[in-house]
């Protein structure tokens, strides 16, 4: 792979939400009182970054098989981070089951598109709208639990129980389109 096609603009920010991680991580732990306004930024800003990574690459003509795999590691690892971050924070089942659910849907949907590809239809569990939602709730959601403001929390707290509707729903669908390859013989 040549330098350009790795260092083009989507993939240095597929990059720098990779590099934010461990930065929101260790924002999360500095004795500051606006350590959670400060994590929240973070998180946004690679959240942001997720979305305009994938805009810049079709509107560029910069699309690259390096984006195509490190984009959707950037998303989960970023996602899983915060979820366990949060769930720290807010040590409680209401915390626990959303963050266990989307993390399972993510490695489940994760090694199910690796299947499909391997049997040559990864195209039939191709991201769709039903997921781009599901990301949407759960990146704001996310956001808004980091943000750990007492009036924000009942809206955090719903949007947090969307996005894990979303996810099943998500799951549900991305499954169905597979059933067929799934259920036929070895």
């Amino acid at each position: 792979m040549s330098a350009s096609v790795l260092w083009n603009i989507p993939n240095i920010l597929t990059l720098m939400r990779v590099l934010l991680i461990p930065v929101m991580l260790l924002v999360a732990y500095l004795p500051l009182q606006w350590r959670f306004e400060l994590v929240a930024l973070v998180f946004a800003v690679a959240a942001i970054t997720d979305w305009f990574d994938g805009y810049l690459a079709r509107a560029l003509d910069q699309g690259s098989a390096f984006g195509r795999f490190l984009d959707p590691v950037a998303d989960k690892l970023m996602v899983a981070a915060a979820l366990i971050l949060l769930v720290e924070w807010h040590a409680n089942v209401w915390m626990v089951i959303p963050a266990i659910v989307i993390i399972s849907r993510e490695i489940t949907i994760s090694a199910l598109r690796e299947w499909m590809a391997e049997v040559g239809k990864r195209a039939n569990v191709a991201v769709g709208s039903i997921g781009k939602w599901k990301t949407t709730a759960q990146m704001v959601a996310i956001t808004l639990l980091l943000l750990n403001n007492s009036i924000l929390m009942p809206l955090a707290w719903g949007l947090m129980y969307v996005a894990v509707v979303l996810t099943l729903w998500s799951m549900v669908v991305y499954l169905m389109a597979a059933w067929p390859e799934l259920k036929k013989p070895d």
